[in-house]
């Protein structure tokens, strides 16, 4: 949930530039996606993308590099987070 918000802070940065729309529009969409696959972990959704298929989705180059740009921003964020508060992630953890 840390990503979907970090993403959202980072479509924020740049207003002003004219693109305020696309950038809002993708922070959007890709907040759905997260969301989904948070729901789907949760509930232990058989059905769900592998961890390595949503770690390409969000870290796979873009051609649109301000997208590109923004995600790379929030990951960062979010594992320096990760990092400044010791916390232990376990993914598939069963």
């Amino acid at each position: 949930m840390r990503l979907i918000i970090e993403v959202h802070e980072e479509a924020k940065v740049g207003a002003g530039s004219g693109q305020e729309s696309t950038r809002l529009k993708f922070a959007g969409e890709m907040s759905q996606r997260l969301a989904r696959f948070a729901f789907q972990l949760l509930s232990e959704d058989n059905a769900r993308p592998p961890d390595e298929v949503m770690i390409r989705m969000l870290l796979a180059p873009r051609t649109d590099k301000t997208s590109e740009r923004i995600v790379h921003s929030a990951y960062r964020r979010v594992l320096t987070s990760f990092e400044t508060f010791d916390t232990t992630v376990l993914l598939n953890g069963h």
